[in-house]
């Protein structure tokens, strides 16, 4: 058993780039394994002893923290269109990056199924996720080593980062079914309170903080953590717009029968019919994200605006 824990770190390394010193050991042996599982341990994660993508983006982020520069890939965006099949889609939002422009991010090819000279994507659903990197360019980082994609990112000032023509079908949902249906949004909050202090050093200010048992999901409650910044909420009911226009994806959200937006997987997500916006926690109980998002209050919000 051993044997195959040091054969999957090795290979993890190898697609997707980190080292044994990561962890403070030089090789990739038992006293790794350890280590690992000393680590995993101290931030809440399952004492495996294997770095797998949940590891990886943990440690990526917490090393990032530790990195003394920091500088946004562009200070003045000024497009105010996404791109889908080629075509523009109009945004209410002056700070919006491509693919294509200066200090735009990208996925890389291989990353994502492909539509191109295909008929018209017409996805049905808005996937939100929250993305426990420091910035949208660190989660574009851990998207590419991991080998996944997303179509757009939203930074702690708001900018909305265009990756992946929405034509395509980002690896972002989880299943063949939800990625090809839907339309999926990282927004870069590193989760953790240890993280506030990055923030305020630089430059963004403290997050809200939302309190332990607070929120709850698949009736669970959440432990202390970041939530959003205003700004990049308003750059979400922006997207949400354009994607209502542009694509007709329906201002909704699951709803139990009392209207309350329904904090757990949903079948009718899970099994993709539903047509509207959703949390990632909406399709499976592996994830919590985005827990306190309020769906309901943010679709009627965006529905004034247009």
């Amino acid at each position: 058993m051993a044997m195959d824990k040091i054969f999957y770190n090795e290979a993890s390394s190898a697609k997707l780039g980190w080292d044994p010193n990561w962890f403070g050991r030089e090789d990739f042996d038992e006293d790794l394994i350890n280590e690992i599982r000393k680590w995993q341990r101290r931030t809440g994660l399952k004492a495996d002893g294997l770095c797998g993508p949940s590891t990886f983006r943990r440690i990526f982020t917490e090393r990032e923290e530790n990195l003394s520069e920091y500088k946004p890939l562009i200070s003045h965006p000024t497009s105010n269109h996404i791109v889908h099949n080629g075509s523009f889609i109009a945004i209410d939002w002056d700070k919006v990056v491509l693919w294509s422009d200066e200090g735009g991010l990208k996925c890389e090819k291989g990353t994502y199924s492909s539509y191109a000279g295909k008929p018209d994507r017409k996805p049905t659903f808005f996937v939100n996720h929250w993305d426990v990197c420091l910035s949208a360019q660190s989660c574009a980082k851990v998207l590419g080593k991991r080998g996944i994609s997303v179509h757009f990112c939203i930074d702690n000032d708001g900018t909305i980062y265009q990756l992946l023509d929405t034509q395509h079908a980002a690896w972002q949902a989880g299943g063949r079914t939800w990625n090809h249906r839907s339309v999926g949004v990282e927004i870069s909050n590193a989760y953790y309170p240890k993280y506030q202090d990055w923030y305020v050093e630089h430059g963004f200010g403290k997050r809200p903080v939302i309190a332990k048992n607070a929120v709850k999901v698949h009736d669970c409650g959440l432990k202390e953590h970041l939530d959003f910044y205003p700004i990049q909420l308003e750059a979400l009911k922006a997207l949400w717009a354009a994607m209502h226009k542009g694509l007709n994806i329906p201002l909704e959200c699951p709803t139990d029968k009392f209207g309350k937006l329904v904090e757990a997987v949903d079948p009718r997500c899970a099994s993709g019919k539903f047509e509207g916006f959703i949390n990632h926690y909406n399709l499976t109980r592996r994830k919590i994200d985005c827990g306190g998002l309020d769906l309901n209050n943010m679709l009627q919000q965006t529905k004034s605006m247009i």
